[in-house]
């Protein structure tokens, strides 16, 4: 995949591409829907497929007390688009010179520099300066182009509680929040990911037999306080971990942090980089009355961690042979001619 950065470099796209436009956080089913059909147009796309997204957020730089936090950083980011088969990746930074175009300006620049065969984007997409181009303006100004724009109808999933939600960004932050972990995987299609390095603690866990791997994540959404069964990579060794997020209320004036215990391994994590998968609620986080009676908590966690991972590698079967619960989407599009 060929990583190009700022105008320059959308202006130099290969003409006649596949070409989907958008912030792409979370790589959740909505905008692997987006990913799919682009591929499905490659055939008449001679300058393959291509993503352009924002690196960071345009709204670190206009209202920065309003920026989300991000869900997946730019590595995984990369990592999920090379695999989904894109050709080239744009990486736009919101300088003012992003950010000063008009949608008119934006869309001519599309249109006389870019001009790619096709424009898939789904129906909330908006573009150029406060937001200004909305859908309808699109569809009418692809009407008169070259340009063949194709509209993504909303994915939508059914969550534990049956309800049935539309797959967004805001939706899998809100669920991560809440610490509704399983759910944001519905949506996400893949459960959520921690990723950043292991730095020294204050080492309790090892003086009460469970040593933890504190782990240091910068400008990602961390889910809400609780005890989590997830999964640990590390040098691409995949393990059960029991993961815990909060303050550790039974050690008086702890920072918040993130620890998470490796079943079945050992060894020295410290400074390097740890991958967190987290799966599955377990517990809120609570103060004990003595270091024993956590201590005999995590033993519990311990289990309900072992007992999970089961369940898991019960369900990796079922869906293999094709006895497993799938959750249903609507990806429908519609071409604009």
């Amino acid at each position: 995949m060929i990583i190009a950065e700022g105008l320059d470099g959308f202006r130099k796209l290969v003409k006649g591409t596949a070409l989907s436009i958008g912030n792409f956080d979370g790589m959740h089913r909505g905008h692997r829907s987006l990913l799919a059909m682009a591929d499905r147009l490659r055939e008449s796309s001679p300058g393959g497929v291509a993503i352009v997204t924002f690196d960071p957020h345009p709204l670190t730089v206009l209202r920065p007390a309003e920026a989300p936090p991000q869900l997946t950083p730019l590595a995984l980011k990369q990592a999920i688009l090379q695999e989904a088969g894109v050709d080239t990746l744009v990486l736009l930074p919101p300088t003012r010179e992003v950010l000063g175009l008009t949608a008119e300006q934006f869309w001519q620049m599309i249109v006389d520099e870019v001009r790619p065969a096709h424009l898939i984007e789904g129906e909330s997409f908006t573009f150029g300066r406060g937001r200004g181009g909305t859908m309808q303006t699109l569809r009418a100004w692809a009407a008169g182009s070259s340009v063949q724009l194709h509209v993504a109808e909303p994915v939508r999933a059914v969550l534990l509680n049956l309800s049935i939600v539309t797959v967004s960004s805001s939706l899998i932050r809100w669920l991560i929040a809440l610490g509704r972990v399983r759910d944001a995987a519905i949506c996400l299609g893949r459960p959520y990911r921690l990723r950043g390095e292991v730095v020294q603690g204050h080492q309790r866990g090892r003086t009460i037999g469970t040593p933890t791997a504190n782990l240091r994540v910068a400008g990602q959404l961390v889910p809400g306080d609780g005890v989590y069964a997830g999964r640990a990579l590390v040098d691409g060794a995949s393990h059960s971990a029991a993961i815990s997020i909060g303050t550790l209320p039974t050690f008086e004036g702890v920072a918040r942090q993130i620890e998470a215990h490796l079943l079945d391994f050992s060894g020295d994590l410290y400074g390097r980089e740890l991958k967190l998968d987290c799966t599955d609620w377990l517990r809120e986080q609570r103060k004990y009355s003595s270091i024993d009676a956590l201590r005999e908590q995590i033993a519990r966690d311990v289990q309900s961690v072992h007992a999970r991972a089961g369940l898991d590698a019960a369900r990796q079967i079922g869906a293999e042979e094709g006895s497993g619960f799938r959750v249903q989407e609507n990806a429908r599009v519609k071409s604009e001619e």
